[in-house]
C-alpha cells in the first residue's frame, strides 16, 4: 500500500468579492446608520424639549429598544450568528441575557441599599450626651470586706 503524503499547505477556495456582497455591505452601513441616526435624533429631542415623565420613559425605551436591535444586527452580521444554527445562537444569547440580568439585579440591590442606609443613619449623627448616675445602694460602695 503506497501512501499519499500531502504538502503542508491547506488550499481553501475563496470567492472573489463580487456584488452580492458589496450590497450586503452597503445594506449593513445604511442599516446601522439609519438606526443611529434615529436614536441621536431621539436623544436630541428627549433633551431639548421638556416632556412629560411618562413620555420621557417611553423615549427612553425606544431608545433602548433601538440600541438592542442594533447589537442584535451588528451580532448577527459581524460574529456571523445570523448564519447558525438556533441551539447556537441560544447558547451565546441565553448566557448574555442572564449576565445582564445579573448586573441590573446588583445595580437595583446597591441603590437599594443605598436608599436605605441613608433612611436609617443620616449623614449628620446627633450626639447624645450620655448622663452617668450616681449608683443606687450603698451596699457596693464598700467593695467586699
Amino acid at each position: 500500500m503506497e501512501h499519499q503524503t500531502f504538502g503542508g499547505e491547506v488550499t481553501i477556495p475563496h470567492d472573489a468579492p463580487g456584488d452580492d456582497s458589496k450590497k450586503r455591505i452597503w445594506r449593513t452601513t445604511w442599516i446601522l446608520s439609519g438606526i443611529t441616526i434615529v436614536e441621536l435624533a431621539l436623544g436630541y429631542l428627549l433633551y431639548g424639549t421638556d416632556f412629560s415623565a411618562g413620555l420621557d420613559i417611553a423615549v427612553k425605551g425606544v431608545i433602548v429598544i433601538l440600541s438592542l436591535a442594533k447589537a442584535f444586527y451588528i451580532v448577527s452580521i459581524f460574529m456571523h450568528l445570523g448564519d447558525e444554527i438556533r441551539n447556537m445562537i441560544m447558547t451565546i444569547v441565553v448566557p448574555l441575557a442572564l449576565f445582564i440580568w445579573f448586573i441590573i439585579a446588583f445595580l437595583w440591590d446597591g441603590d437599594s441599599w443605598k436608599n436605605l442606609r441613608n433612611e436609617y443613619r443620616p449623614k449628620d449623627p446627633v450626639k447624645y450626651e450620655q448622663k452617668v448616675e450616681p449608683a443606687h445602694g450603698g451596699a457596693h460602695e464598700g467593695g467586699l470586706k
